[in-house]
């Protein structure tokens, strides 16, 4: 312990706790313990009871993490699963995603009920490199075909990444903007 304090590297909170256990074992009271180290005195005593039930563990921070998820691991495959699935397949009357839309179709899909905000959505997207890139220019086109090339280009495309066959960064399904 009078090394935790002497180095003075580390934790702030361990090093500040090591100090009362220190002073409380060299027979200092409460208040002067309190007065050195610049704190509460129940906060003292709470430290110096903790020290004598669980050793030195005590003077490990124990932080809470913040909010609980509510999200669970299969929740969040699901929310990529349908992010990464055209909405047409999934009956819905838009060709692309948007955080909005895709928030609302999570929050009222009758299979299974998501309840995300925006933004906890487009940390999940960014996390698993899924972009909605909004399309500039659109030509509809009447070839009967067009539903199953587009399902065989997304199938090749998933395959071959996930096998690390294809590498598909430098290909681009999406039309791009171009100068006259």
């Amino acid at each position: 312990m009078q090394q935790i304090v002497r180095r003075g590297t580390g934790s702030a909170v361990r090093l500040r706790r090591a100090m009362v256990v220190l002073a409380s074992a060299s027979g200092n009271t409460v208040p002067a313990i309190a007065r050195l180290v610049q704190g509460d005195e129940d906060a003292v005593r709470g430290v110096i009871h903790r020290f004598n039930e669980t050793g030195m563990a005590s003077l490990d921070p124990q932080w809470a993490g913040g909010r609980p998820r509510l999200i669970s691991p299969e929740g969040e495959a699901f929310i990529v699963a349908t992010a990464t699935t055209r909405p047409e397949k999934l009956e819905q009357p838009f060709t692309r995603w948007s955080l909005r839309k895709l928030v609302t179709y999570l929050a009222k899909n009758p299979s299974r009920v998501v309840r995300v905000g925006r933004e906890r959505l487009r940390q999940f997207l960014h996390k698993h490199d899924i972009t909605f890139q909004r399309t500039k220019t659109w030509k509809e086109t009447n070839d009967p075909d067009r539903d199953a090339k587009l399902a065989r280009i997304e199938h090749v495309t998933n395959r071959g990444s996930a096998q690390g066959l294809v590498d598909t960064s430098s290909v681009r399904l999406r039309p791009r903007l171009r100068g006259c």
